[in-house]
C-alpha cells in the first residue's frame, strides 16, 4: 500500500471528511514522526510498534568489485520494532 492507498481507504471509511483534510492529517502525521526523529527521539504508537533512530559508526568497508578498502562514514538509520499487538495479528494463523 501506498500512501496514496492509505488516503483514499481512509477517506472511504470515513465519508465525512474530504479527500483532501485526510491528505493534510496523513502528511501532518508523518511530517510530526519525521521530526521526531530528526531529533533523536522515539516515536510510539501503541498496538502498532515504535520508531527510532540506531547510530552506525564510521567504518572500513570494501568495495565488491576491486576488493578494494573505502571508508564508510557515520551515518543515523531510521528503525522500525512492531508492537506486541501487530506481531500477533501477523502471527495468528501460524498456530
Amino acid at each position: 500500500m501506498i500512501k496514496s492507498e492509505l488516503i483514499e481507504r481512509i477517506a472511504q471509511q470515513n465519508p465525512h471528511l474530504y479527500q483532501r483534510d485526510v491528505e493534510h492529517i496523513v502528511n501532518a502525521i508523518l511530517e510530526e514522526i519525521v521530526s521526531a526523529l530528526s531529533r533523536g527521539d522515539r516515536v510510539e504508537l501503541r498496538g502498532f510498534g515504535a520508531f527510532s533512530v540506531k547510530n552506525r559508526p564510521a567504518r572500513t568497508g570494501r568495495n565488491p568489485r576491486t576488493g578494494e578498502q573505502v571508508s564508510v562514514s557515520e551515518k543515523y538509520i531510521p528503525f522500525f520494532k512492531t508492537g506486541k499487538e501487530m506481531r500477533e495479528r501477523l502471527n495468528e494463523g501460524e498456530e
